[in-house]
């Protein structure tokens, strides 16, 4: 059975392409028709890629990995940025910065300045400097926050990238190709769909759409975060089990000890 059903993403007009004039022929395959010069998408096959992408996500979060969530359009960000925060899940609303992943040691390295400002902070290190040493570092603060608060807690390179609109975002999208990350993406009737592992066939720019896509993404997370903890209690309780035999067994042969040393020779 699908995540979707074919009725929700009509009604969240999942289906509106762009103009014919603005269409990449490889996006052939999932377009259905052409009505009042706008491709229209085979609603049925982003059912199916969507359930494929969503079924691929789950998988890598079940696994203990991280995906990035990739969304600067405005009909975007926060849908996102909200979601992400929710599930504990990085992500990229603001800018995505060049070499974010490609040169990701110096990016944590901006992080790690970031986290030094706030132990200033916290400190009271920050008292100690004049009012426009304060001033500059808040704003440096602030600039970096904006651009790096989503990924701060991104230790090491995410194991996907779920992107909202390739053409916008095509510099994430390059530099995932760059390092075999796997990507997911919303992909609208003027983009290529041949540049991401996971491709869902969709209406990229109105907020219902956006808004739904994201919604069944998220859904795959939650249940990935939740099969993971669900097997991390199953382990426990396993590994558990044995630790209580061996007790078991210890007081059993204690006991016959004392019995035997409580029983006068004959």
């Amino acid at each position: 059975m699908s995540r979707v059903t074919y009725q929700e993403l009509l009604d969240a007009g999942v289906h509106f392409g762009h103009l014919k004039r603005k269409w990449h022929p490889k996006m052939a395959p999932y377009i259905f028709m052409e009505k009042n010069d706008i491709h229209i998408i085979d609603l049925n096959k982003t059912q199916v890629k969507l359930d494929e992408a969503a079924n691929a996500i789950k998988q890598i979060v079940k696994s203990g990995r991280k995906v990035l969530f990739v969304a600067t359009k405005k009909q975007a960000k926060e849908i996102i940025e909200t979601e992400a925060k929710r599930l504990n899940m990085p992500f990229v609303t603001e800018r995505w910065l060049g070499g974010m992943l490609t040169n990701f040691a110096t990016v944590r390295k901006s992080i790690k300045k970031m986290s030094n400002i706030d132990k200033m902070e916290q400190n009271g290190t920050m008292q100690t400097l004049s009012k426009k040493e304060r001033l500059m570092i808040a704003r440096e603060r602030e600039k970096m926050g904006r651009v790096l608060g989503g990924i701060e807690d991104l230790t090491r390179l995410p194991a996907a990238l779920f992107i909202i609109d390739i053409k916008n975002e095509h510099i994430a999208v390059k530099e995932a190709q760059k390092l075999n990350i796997p990507t997911i993406a919303m992909v609208d009737t003027n983009s290529d769909p041949t540049l991401v592992d996971f491709p869902i066939p969709a209406n990229d720019d109105a907020t219902k759409s956006i808004a739904l896509i994201s919604k069944v993404i998220m859904k795959a997370v939650e249940e990935g975060l939740q099969e993971r903890k669900h097997d991390k209690e199953a382990e426990a309780a396993e590994s558990a089990e044995p630790a209580q035999e061996v007790v078991a067994e210890t007081t059993v042969v204690a006991e016959a000890t004392d019995a035997g040393a409580e029983t006068p020779e004959a």
